[in-house]
Order: C-alpha cells, then structure tokens, then sequence
C-alpha cells in the first residue's frame, strides 16, 4: 500500500463535513463554514511498515473461514474481492476508536468526501450529528429548505429516502441528504415522541453570512454571524464600523445556529475585544507534538464604555464555541442563551492508497483550560430560545433577555 500523505486541510464542525460541508453542499465557499485551517502534522512521515507489536493471527484467521466456508444465499449478494476486503477492514479500524469524526473513506466514498467539500452538490441546509447514538438535527439554518419545510433543531432523523439510520454516521446521512439540485430528498424523524415525514427538495445553499442593525425599540446594535467563512472577518469589520457610527454603546454578538468555520476569522473578531497576546484558543496535541495558541491581534477598537453580550445555543458550534469562550474566559463579554454544542477536536485529512482518512489530530482549550469537545460553553445566563422562529425581535426570548442585561445590568 502506497504510504499516508496528508491534505492541508482540517476540520472543526460537527459530524465531519455533516455541518457545512455536507448537507450544505453547493453554496458558496462550498464547505468553507468547516474548514479552517491548515495544521503541522505529526504522521508526515508514515509508510507502510508493519508494527511487529500487532498480532494479526486472528485477522487471517477470519479471513480465512470466511473465504472457505462463505456460501451466497441471496441473488444480490456478491462474494467482495480482496481490495473490498481490505477497504471494510480499514474502515473497521477507524472506527474501532469510537471518535465519530475520525473516518476511513474507500475510494469511492473518498470521491464524494470531495464533490463535497468543492460544492458540488445541493444540500437541505440543516446541521447534524449523532446525539447519544441517534443522527440528529443541531439546527436548520436560516432560508434554507429545511427551515422552509419546519424542520427543528432537535429532531431525530430514522429514515432517508427509506433507508434507516439506526448505526448510520453522519457522513453516511450526508451521502444520502445530499444530491442534485432540484431532486427530492424524504427524511423522517421524531419529535418529541411523534413521527413526521418531510419531502425537501434540494438546492444550492446561500447561507447569510452576517447582518446588523439597531433592535427595533432599543438602542442596542445586534451583528448576526451565520458561519465562519473566509470572508467573515472582513465582513464583521465592515459591521463592527457600522456598529460604532451608531453611537450605540451596547453590542449583542448573535452566534445562535452558528456551526463554525475558518479558527482564523474566529481569532481576527475577537481580537477587537481582546488586549494583544491574549490567549483566545490552545490547540492541544496530547503530546504528540507541540501545542498552538492563538492570540489576539489587539485591534484595540472598541469604544470606551461599551458593553458586550454574545448569544449561543446548542447549534453554536467550533469556531462560534472558540470566540464565545475566549471572550467569556477573559471577561470581555457576557455570554447569554442555551448551552453550546460542544465541537471542540480538529480533523485533517491523509490520503491512505486510493482512500483517505479523516482523523482526529488535536482539541481545542478555552484560555481558562476548559475543553470544549462534548462540553460546549456554558452560558453565564441561562435563556431558553423561542419554540418558532420570532417574528420580531420581541418574541425572541435570548435576544430581549441580552437587550435587559445590556440596559439594565440585571
């Protein structure tokens, strides 16, 4: 077998590619809300050098018996040749670690693990992953047509297209959801005990990146993130400048639904709020190589006097988490709304033969040491969020409850 070379690439969202690069593929940037940057790795070196220390007796054991004693019982079954063999075999491995982000894709599988990340395909525009075993919807996002058709955060998914997800990862759901733009997808789920079925049909997603504004009936400026793209810091600048021309001297970030994206446009938004050299995020190696740390530029603009709020929710995910938790640690901003999701290892990608893997090389630690991975961020006020999607800004409870801290203190 051909030695690992890696692809500069690593991912930090939920479910692989299910967050963005998945079931929102064909919309601009592709899945650049989970890319984020590229890492040292420590397996540039690898070969195929057989550990002496592996006892594979058992492997060939089985292998064996199953190509003496194997007998087709079904029309449609086929007896795999070796290379498919060897393909279920690594696809065991990977999984044998029980870290649903770190994936073997055969050849095949490697192909569409690409169209999807290059946008070739349209999506639903929904984030997922498996929650306690069962896929699961972390939230629509926003004009999407999962959105459109009522699908919630939430929501269990058992069936695409009839197939059952029951043992199903999240990048064999996004194979399945994702297609050609215009074809129908059916996906059936449960909510809160009672099934539904939904027929989307597919499209090319056009996720808002960013909008701002004064909240209606309040003197308080509000910037929307909807994912970390390259374009995101730039953006929030223009936002940021916008914000500061209003005179206002009370900010809400709002990152509810917010599956991350690019660590660089995270560590550039908070380096507006954060003194120079401040830690914002550690990336931990477990030794294995040399921990980064990010630190904040020191922008240094921020008007005197200025109160800051940040909004999470459990489809806050990677880089939102990352920026959330920088600020909250080092007490530049109060952070308001539902608990996190918890996104916190970063993947790269090693072409193995004709496949590739997908492995999970390092975590993520907010400057206080807190891990992010299966933890999230804890708000410092506990809000739970609207049951539909608000009308106005007054029937979004997180959002009124950052206007009252902003303004009131309490």
């Amino acid at each position: 077998m051909e030695s690992g070379t890696k692809r500069a690439v690593s991912f930090a969202v939920v479910a692989v590619i299910a967050f963005c690069g998945g079931l929102l593929v064909g919309g601009k940037g592709g899945s650049a809300a989970s890319i984020v940057h590229a890492l040292p790795f420590v397996g540039d070196n690898l070969n195929a050098t057989a550990d002496s220390s592996a006892d594979l007796t058992p492997f060939w054991e089985e292998w064996n018996a199953l190509s003496q004693n194997y007998v087709i019982t079904h029309a449609s079954t086929t007896i795999p040749t070796d290379s498919v063999k060897i393909e279920g075999a690594m696809e065991g491995l990977a999984a044998s670690y029980g870290d649903p982000y770190t994936v073997y894709f055969p050849p095949q599988q490697a192909s569409s693990f690409n169209d999807s990340i290059a946008g070739n395909f349209g999506g639903v525009g929904m984030q997922i992953d498996v929650v306690s075993g069962v896929l699961t919807v972390i939230s629509p996002l926003k004009g999407t047509p999962a959105e459109t058709a009522g699908i919630k955060a939430g929501d269990q998914i058992i069936k695409i297209d009839g197939t059952s997800t029951q043992g199903m990862s999240a990048d064999d759901a996004v194979a399945l959801i994702r297609g050609p733009v215009g074809s129908i997808v059916t996906v059936s789920i449960v909510r809160s005990g009672s099934p539904l079925t939904f027929k989307l049909t597919r499209a090319t997603i056009q996720v808002p990146e960013e909008d701002d504004a004064i909240i209606s009936g309040t003197n308080v400026y509000k910037i929307a993130l909807y994912e970390f793209t390259a374009n995101s810091a730039d953006l929030f600048d223009q936002a940021f400048t916008r914000f500061k021309a209003s005179g206002s001297k009370y900010l809400i970030i709002d990152l509810r639904g917010n599956p991350g994206g690019y660590l660089d446009a995270a560590v550039d938004i908070a380096s507006h709020f954060l003194p120079k050299g401040t830690k914002i995020v550690t990336e931990d190696y477990a030794g294995k190589q040399q921990n980064d740390v990010e630190v904040s530029k020191g922008y240094d603009d921020v008007p005197a006097g200025t109160k800051i709020v940040v909004l999470v929710d459990g489809g806050s995910a990677s880089a939102s988490e990352i920026l959330a938790g920088a600020l909250q640690d080092n007490k530049a901003a109060t952070i308001i709304g539902a608990q996190s999701f918890g996104k916190g290892s970063v993947q790269t990608v090693i072409n193995i033969g004709a496949g590739e893997l997908k492995v999970t090389i390092a975590r993520w630690l907010t400057p206080a040491g807190h891990w992010i991975m299966g933890n999230g961020i804890t708000p410092d006020i506990k809000v739970t969020g609207a049951t539909t999607t608000p009308k106005t800004p007054q029937d979004d409870p997180q959002l009124m409850r950052g206007v009252q801290f902003l303004t009131t203190g309490k």
